[in-house]
Formats: structure tokens, sequence, C-alpha cells
């Protein structure tokens, strides 16, 4: 098992940047892929980045280029660096660890991007 927290989400201008954090409770190289998904009002849960174990990464094509992520081994933590933000970026978002079969998800932390 394995438990996420979330932080770093808030209000934001369009524009504006934003960095999120995901402290897992064991470490990373335990952890087959940490993932960043994010869920809109009365919209489905959408993936927006992955890394693996290994440090690879992907991220999805509507925010490529205007987010990374990243992560910081000793510190157990995955990162979320939002540039560019835009009001369609408003979102709860939420971190994902895959052990095995298994997935767990942290509590969320909300994104909003307003003037």
């Amino acid at each position: 098992q394995v438990q996420l927290v979330e932080s770093g989400g808030g209000l934001v201008q369009p524009g504006g940047s934003l960095r999120l954090s995901c402290a897992a409770s064991r470490s990373l190289f335990s952890i087959d892929i940490m993932a960043w998904y994010r869920q809109a009002p009365g919209k489905e849960r959408e993936l927006i980045a992955t890394v693996t174990s290994g440090g690879s990464t992907n991220v999805a094509e509507l925010v490529k280029g205007r987010f990374t992520i990243s992560r910081d081994n000793t510190k157990n933590t995955m990162y979320l660096r939002m540039n560019s933000l835009k009001p369609e970026d408003t979102a709860v978002y939420y971190c994902n660890a895959r052990i095995f079969a298994n997935g767990y998800w942290g509590q969320g932390t909300q994104v909003t991007v307003s003037a």
C-alpha cells in the first residue's frame, strides 16, 4: 500500500503557473507507475502525465508543452509543473500510484484558473 498527499493547488490567473506536489509514503522506486489525473466538473477523470519507476515520462497531448512531470526520489515526491495555465485547466488534480495490479489515489487538490 501507499498513501499519497497532493498539495500546491490554488487560484491562478490565466497565463500563470503552479507546481503540484504528490508526496508518497514509500520509495518511488517501489511504485511501478505514478501519474497525474484531473477531473473537471461534469467531466470524466482524464490522464495528464505519467512517470515510471525507471524515470520515463509521458505527457498527454492536450497539455504537452505546458505541463511537465518530474520526481524527486530523495523526497519520495512527484511534481507537476503547469505553465501558461488556461481556464479550461480548472479541475481537481489527483495523484495516482500503481503497484502491481493495485491503484492508489490521493485526495486531490483543486486548481482554479480565473481572472
